[in-house]
């Protein structure tokens, strides 16, 4: 039987990654969260273990993890079991991975000195994940623009910005999973060079919007050049639905991540209106979706115990 000292609890939120225009570089924290329970395990115990049945791609994430932080800290492994709970679908563009890459590392730097800062949490987890904008959301909360070095793509910072209660983010998730590595490969090698300059312009009025909370002015920025038209038509219903929150009152929309949910931004007043409207969308499209009405999440990751 572990003791308390030997037992963590680490809450992670949900994140919502690109928010249009700005792939690999902005995320949004969401308040819907797993929990990861790391335990200390015995003294010439490997390898992790979970300590109920596990799927293998969770099973991988969690030794890749461990193995990261352990490098990271200058410390031989140790071995721990760990238990994963909450309510982030995985694969449906929401940062579920980030829920367990970044629960694990935090749990295992509690248990083991608390050697890593904030800061430090989000680089090794964008390491892990090969982008930061999840990352430095699910870590950090709130809505974040993270930077990366353009030679080497090691990440170097975030700016990061509180997002008010009254700013509600409807998100719909179809049953269909989408790895975010497997959707990669539906990218183009090159693009147009005015589809570049009109994503930058795009991204850069929408942190701006963000970041001075003018969000009436998100109606001004709809739609990307750089993922979406690659990703969107993969998911059944998916471009239907963000018109539909669109036309019911929403401010603006993006597919979340590389999918499958797609997301709209839209005052608290009209979420019960925007999120039946993108329900009907996903219906008529013979697809169906659960939908869900969330605040962001400011606060990022927490130790709970």
């Amino acid at each position: 039987m572990s003791s308390a000292g030997d037992s963590v609890v680490v809450r992670v939120p949900a994140s919502t990654s690109n928010c249009g225009a700005g792939f690999d570089t902005l995320g949004i924290g969401l308040a819907l969260y797993n929990t990861v329970t790391v335990t200390r395990g015995a003294a010439d115990q490997g390898v992790p273990r979970p300590e109920r049945d596990a799927d293998g791609r969770a099973q991988a994430m969690v030794a890749e993890a461990a193995a990261r932080y352990f490098r990271a800290v200058e410390r031989d492994p140790a071995g721990f079991t760990y238990r994963i709970d909450g309510e982030v679908p995985p694969a449906r563009g929401l940062g579920s991975s980030v829920t367990v890459l970044a629960g694990i590392v935090a749990g295992l730097d509690r248990l083991h000195g608390n050697h890593l800062s904030r800061e430090q949490l989000v680089g090794l987890v964008a390491a892990l994940e090969g982008h930061p904008d999840n990352a430095s959301a699910g870590v950090l909360g709130g809505f974040c623009v993270s930077r990366t070095d353009p030679a080497s793509g090691v990440y170097v910072d975030t700016q990061r910005f509180e997002v008010p209660l009254g700013v509600a983010f409807v998100v719909a998730s179809p049953p269909v999973e989408l790895l975010t590595k497997e959707s990669r490969g539906a990218l183009p090698p090159s693009l147009p060079f005015f589809d570049a300059v009109k994503s930058v312009n795009a991204a850069a009025y929408l942190v701006a919007a963000f970041a001075s909370q003018n969000f009436a002015q998100l109606l001004k920025v709809s739609g990307d050049f750089l993922h979406e038209p690659y990703r969107l038509p993969k998911i059944p219903g998916g471009a239907e639905a963000i018109k539909a929150g669109l036309v019911a009152g929403a401010w603006t929309g993006w597919l979340s991540g590389s999918g499958s949910s797609v997301l709209c931004v839209v005052p608290r007043t009209h979420a019960s209106a925007v999120q039946a409207a993108m329900t009907r969308a996903f219906a008529e499209a013979q697809t169906g979706c659960d939908a869900r009405i969330l605040a962001a999440d400011n606060a990022g990751l927490e130790v709970l115990r």
